[in-house]
């Protein structure tokens, strides 16, 4: 059963894995996170996956790559806020 996911809480979900992690292990570790987005969702297992990174170093690190992957319209309006709550 997939967790949702705010994308404005996807840092505690992250720091859950064990690093360095490969993009495979990552991929696995995220399969069943469907990250709610302002337009919709996105399993974020599926979107590790389209990397090309080998691995990743970080949370931080993981966190920017899936940011790059998110379609543009996923993340709201640009210069708006998702809001607090």
């Amino acid at each position: 059963m997939p967790r949702d996911v705010k994308l404005s809480r996807l840092e505690p979900v992250l720091e859950e894995l064990d690093y360095p992690i490969s993009t495979a292990d990552a991929e696995r570790e995220c399969g069943d996170v469907r990250l709610v987005l302002a337009d919709g969702t996105e399993n974020m297992g599926e979107l590790i996956a389209q990397s090309n990174a080998d691995a990743f170093d970080s949370p931080d690190d993981l966190a920017s790559e899936v940011m790059n992957l998110l379609p543009q319209h996923a993340v709201g309006e640009p210069y708006q806020s998702e809001g607090e709550g």
